[in-house]
């Protein structure tokens, strides 16, 4: 199972902060959005496979 299906269970108890570092595990479309929603910016490096590559 991907790491970011397990983050949708703990995405409302994150703590206040600025940025979160994660592995490509993390990567998900979804997951960056609600990182945005909370003003924490992702430090993620972008799957091997995402065809727009976002910088980490």
């Amino acid at each position: 199972m991907s790491d970011y299906k397990g983050a949708a269970l703990m995405i409302g108890a994150l703590p206040k902060a600025k940025a979160l570092v994660g592995d490509r595990g993390y990567d998900a479309d979804w997951f960056r959005a609600a990182l945005a929603d909370r003003q924490i910016t992702p430090c993620i490096p972008s799957k091997t496979n995402r065809k727009t590559l976002i910088p980490a």
